[in-house]
C-alpha cells in the first residue's frame, strides 16, 4: 500500500501522480481522518455513536423528518430508526411531535440541547484539525487547500458517481 510518509525511497524522479497511485495515498490520508473526527466527536461532553451523530446531523440540515424519511437518509430499517430516535430523545438530544395536518406522522426534530451537541463535535473536530494544519508548513497547507478544492470540483463535475451508471 502506498503511503503518504513513504520517503518515496527508490523513485528518482518524483512523487508518483497517477491517479491510482495518489488514490491511495488519499485513502490512508481519509482513514487518519476519520479517526481524528471519531476521537473528537468521542471527547464531546456528550458520547455519540456513529448512527447517533449521523441521525443528529441529518435532522440538522432538514430540520423536520419523519421516522421513514430519516431511515431512508441513514439508510437503515424502520426498527432501527425507532430505536436509535428512541435513545436520542431519551438523552434530551430529539424531539418528537405529531404533524399538524397528519395525524398519522410523527416529525422529528433536535432540542436546543441536540444542537449544542452538534455544535460541540463540530468545535472539537475543528479543533484537532487545525491543530494537525498547524504542524504543516504554511506552503503545504495551500497546496492541500488548492488540491482540496481541486478535488471537489472535479467531484461536482462528473456526471456519474464512482462506479455507478451516468444520470439519464
Amino acid at each position: 500500500m502506498t503511503r503518504l510518509d513513504d520517503s518515496g525511497g527508490d523513485h528518482v524522479q518524483g512523487p508518483d501522480t497517477r491517479p491510482d497511485a495518489v488514490a491511495l495515498e488519499i485513502a490512508d490520508a481519509v482513514e487518519s481522518l476519520a479517526d481524528l473526527w471519531s476521537l473528537a466527536a468521542q471527547e464531546a461532553a456528550l458520547r455519540l455513536s456513529p448512527h447517533q451523530l449521523r441521525a443528529l446531523r441529518a435532522l440538522d440540515a432538514t430540520r423536520e423528518l419523519n421516522l421513514t424519511a430519516l431511515a431512508e437518509r441513514l439508510d437503515i430499517g424502520l426498527p432501527t430508526a425507532s430505536r436509535l430516535c428512541d435513545r436520542l430523545e431519551a438523552a434530551g438530544l430529539l424531539d418528537r411531535a405529531l404533524h399538524p395536518e397528519k395525524r398519522r406522522e410523527v416529525r422529528l426534530r433536535l432540542t436546543v440541547q441536540g444542537h449544542r451537541v452538534l455544535g460541540d463535535v463540530a468545535a472539537r473536530r475543528a479543533q484537532a484539525l487545525a491543530a494537525a494544519l498547524a504542524a504543516m508548513e504554511p506552503a503545504e497547507r495551500s497546496a492541500l487547500s488548492r488540491g482540496m478544492k481541486a478535488f471537489l470540483a472535479a467531484l461536482s463535475g462528473m456526471t456519474s458517481p464512482p462506479g455507478g451508471t451516468p444520470d439519464a
